[in-house]
């Protein structure tokens, strides 16, 4: 048991300093820990989640529902979350059940990871690591985020961004590469 609460007292540490190093206006890590709602989320998600890999399904959508009520994060007990996840202003995120988010990933408010079919198997996006999501950004299906992309503010993801790509739009496009031309 002593083992379980040296990794989640590690787990807690990683978010609170995964919330100083991403937002420059947190103060301390006091004030994170006390008024953060995305961080009150990933934390409430992580307790869901654990209680539903025990099979207790119902008690894991009690923790979600309550979660959601005091965080304005709506995320299912059975997505899949990796380390460091920032969830900036959070109001509004929604991640659904088949999501997987990898680590170090930026969510800002209002972005949804979701479904586009009620049949079983996986429905939601698969997003990579070290990636950011811009506010209002809707990713939709069973698409996938590659490791160091960028999905721009209100962009509508329906089709795969291959890693290190930027995708912006409705529905989303990829940015093309500028082209440098040298100076002489």
């Amino acid at each position: 048991m002593r083992g379980f609460f040296q990794k989640a007292l590690g787990l807690v540490r990683e978010d609170v300093q995964a919330a100083m190093d991403r937002d420059p206006a947190a103060a301390s890590p006091l004030e994170v820990v006390l008024t953060y709602p995305g961080l009150h989320a990933i934390w409430g998600h992580r307790l869901a989640h654990a209680v539903w890999g025990r099979g207790l399904k119902f008690p894991a959508r009690l923790i979600q529902n309550s979660t959601r009520f005091f965080t304005g994060v709506d995320i299912h007990p059975a997505a899949i979350l990796g380390r460091r996840l920032f969830l900036d202003h959070a109001e509004g995120v929604v991640i659904g059940e088949t999501a997987v988010v990898g680590e170090d990933v930026l969510i800002f408010h209002q972005v949804t990871l979701g479904g586009t079919s009620n049949e079983p198997g996986k429905r939601h996006p698969t997003v990579g690591d070290r990636v950011v999501l811009g506010a209002g950004a809707k990713i939709i299906g069973p698409v996938s985020i590659g490791d160091d992309a960028k999905v721009g503010a209100n962009a509508v993801v329906v089709r795969d961004v291959p890693k290190g790509k930027v995708a912006v739009g409705v529905p989303a496009r990829l940015l093309e590469e500028k082209r440098r031309h040298k100076v002489h």
